[in-house]
């Protein structure tokens, strides 16, 4: 987490002032206004909780104490990745507030699921850590230190049940949204060439054979809707299968798809699939010896039972998936599949398994609550067995209410389920929904691009007639002979926006307009979020009109286009899709005075704390000067030679 934390941070600390500096896209101060008087500031602080309010107190404005969230945000997180001690609940509470803070500004930049997925996980992860200063003596390196504490099976539970959670809603909303692409198993044949910002090697796999495609959309429903039941498995062996699978599944998407931290956090929760004995055998130590409970033939009754088991279940989930997508096995060893069952089925069974999921959840979450009191109790001497029937009581409470209240986002996938809820789980969950500590999920509900890729290209000229000249993305699809960029974890929150901006209209993303207004205008801070190496016009002299057109786009034939020009994609024009507009008409700024989007540039609040400004400012510069991609692995990277080195140096 602490990686993932430290990715997010960086991640966004480069792209703040573009997005929401005082002359950003979406400028913070439309949001967090502290020139209003302390009345209407305290009133706002109550309904916008954030530690940008402070910004006053530190004698700084609101950009200033954004980019100091996140860089102590950087700060705290990369000291707990190299240092086992900072792991604690204080430092994880105070990265989790951080990245709120900055959540309540994000607006429709930071409106994604892993922004929602990493303040639920990340809530989580402080019931997770150990308290810190009740912590034992913590050797260097990963893994060295792992849960002890009886409740840790709770709390590493609920981590758990968050997980099936997510992958089961991703399964199923698929299905529920009645996108033909996912009812034919069609849907790889668009996903690799229609997804956001792919790989390299999404161009490969976009060309693999269609049959194949139709077989790996199968899988994901395999791995998504029936696996996520073996979490809760009480033998172990399942449950790594349903890990290695799930681990699988994450980095294939990882190495087709750049989805910045997403993948990585939900192998973070892969986690809570695991024991110590399996993450010490990642670094190669040896597990504590275990005690031999009963004689031999005991030990081989377990054995037999636990492979009969393993074995009717991997029968069952072979049977299921032949049975329910008619697979057949041709000759030439190609596979045909397709679903077997109909929309109305599935809803039917839907009804009748939501039910049972909730049942197993709380069975599960009963039975570890009950391992737990048993390990407390057991717990040698009176003042190690009160503390740990303290710490299990706690989070037995955090546990049932966390449990009761996120049934409320998971119900959401039956009409029936939600209705049956009691509606004091209802209002428990309303009463914490803007804390986001238990969300609604569901990837890729229906599939986009089908008849190919909608792009953006933003033009500007000097002339309505000519020498129109088009504005380079950093890793936005544009350029047709343009290799596609790895680049996770790092998420381009303006790229991502103008692929959704693609599949609508301006009217319906204000943002856009923004975006052409600060263009017109020569934002430098705008302008750094684009490639400023190809910047058609200097930030001193934009130009005077700006239009944007909506192109299609198409992976390249491995046959033919891409060996004779090198291209990855091919691109026709569809439409305009703003028309040329300059600063001097009334309508733009019109239309973003009613979306509540801020123009002017007068300030109000002096900056007091000249010394935190100098530094916020040097700071800034630096990082300014590397790209994005580099700064954050510099960081992630600096870590991981710290961890590697600190047992050879003795640190």
């Amino acid at each position: 987490m602490s990686v993932i934390y430290l990715s997010a941070f960086s991640s966004l600390y480069v792209q703040l002032p573009g997005l929401f500096g005082d002359n950003g896209i979406l400028p913070a101060r439309a949001i967090i206004s502290i020139e209003e008087g302390a009345d209407v500031v305290k009133k706002k602080a109550e309904q916008i909780p954030t530690l940008l309010w402070l910004a006053p107190v530190l004698g700084i404005d609101v950009p200033l104490m954004m980019d100091l969230i996140a860089l102590l945000g950087i700060v705290v997180s990369f000291g707990s990745m190299v240092w086992g001690r900072m792991r604690d609940m204080a430092n994880f509470t105070l990265l989790w507030i951080l990245y709120f803070s900055l959540f309540q500004i994000g607006q429709t930049f930071l409106w994604f699921q892993w922004d929602t997925l990493l303040l639920e996980v990340g809530f989580l992860t402080i019931l997770v850590a150990p308290m810190g200063f009740l912590q034992s003596s913590v050797k260097s390196g990963f893994f060295s230190y792992l849960p002890h504490r009886p409740n840790d099976i709770i709390s590493m539970w609920l981590v758990r049940w968050l997980l099936f959670r997510f992958m089961f809603a991703s399964g199923v909303v698929k299905l529920t949204s009645m996108c033909p692409t996912w009812w034919d198993l069609s849907a790889l044949n668009y996903h690799f060439e229609s997804q956001c910002i792919p790989t390299p090697l999404a161009w490969y796999a976009h060309h693999l054979p269609k049959w194949l495609l139709k077989l790996g959309v199968v899988g994901t429903y395999i791995i998504e809707i029936p696996i996520p039941f073996l979490f809760f498995a009480p033998v172990r062996s399942l449950r790594l299968f349903s890990f290695y699978s799930q681990v699988f599944f994450q980095i294939l998407i990882i190495l087709t798809g750049n989805f910045n931290f997403f993948n990585l956090l939900t192998i973070v929760m892969c986690l809570s699939l695991v024991d110590d004995d399996f993450l010490l055998g990642l670094v190669g130590r040896p597990a504590p010896a275990s005690k031999s409970t009963g004689g031999t033939a005991l030990r081989w009754t377990k054995k037999i039972f636990t492979l009969a088991i393993e074995n009717i279940v991997i029968i069952c989930l072979l049977y299921g998936t032949v049975k329910f997508f008619s697979l057949r096995l041709f000759p030439d060893w190609t596979v045909d599949s397709k679903i077997a069952f109909t929309a109305s089925e599935f809803r039917n069974a839907l009804t009748e398994i939501m039910p049972v999921t909730i049942f197993i959840g709380a069975l599960s979450l009963c039975a570890n609550i009950l391992l737990a009191l048993y390990r407390s109790i057991i717990e040698p001497g009176f003042f190690k067995k009160l503390y740990a029937l303290i710490g299990t009581a706690f989070v037995t409470c955090a546990a049932l209410w966390l449990f009761v209240i996120s049934l409320v986002p998971h119900a959401a996938l039956d009409v029936r389920t939600r209705n049956n809820l009691w509606p004091i789980v209802h209002q428990w969950h309303k009463r914490v929904d803007e804390f986001h500590i238990s969300n609604s999920y569901g990837l890729f509900r229906r599939m986009t691009g089908i008849d190919g890729r909608p792009e953006i290209v933003i033009e500007g000229s000097n002339s309505l007639s000519a020498g129109w000249k088009e504005y380079h993305f950093l890793y936005k699809t544009g350029n047709p002979s343009e290799r596609p960029l790895v680049l996770i974890p790092h998420q381009p929150r303006l790229d991502w926006q103008m692929w959704f901006a693609a599949l609508g209209n301006y009217e319906h993303n204000p943002w856009f307009v923004s975006l052409i207004y600060r263009l017109l205008d020569g934002e430098k801070d705008v302008l750094k979020l684009l490639d400023t190496e190809r910047l058609p016009f200097p930030p001193n002299k934009p130009p005077k009109y700006i239009r944007a057109i909506l192109y299609k786009y198409h992976f390249t034939s491995p046959s033919s286009t891409k060996k004779k020009t090198n291209d990855w994609w091919t691109r026709r024009k569809e439409r305009e899709y703003f028309s040329s507009a300059n600063l001097d008409e009334k309508e733009m700024a019109e239309f973003l005075s009613n979306a509540g989007i801020p123009l002017e540039k007068t300030r109000f609040l002096r900056v007091t704390n000249a010394y935190l400004k100098k530094a916020l400012v040097f700071i800034r510069d630096y990082v300014t000067s590397i790209k994005p991609t580099t700064f954050i692995w510099s960081l992630i990277g600096t870590g991981f030679c710290i961890n590697f080195l600190a047992p050879i140096i003795r640190l």
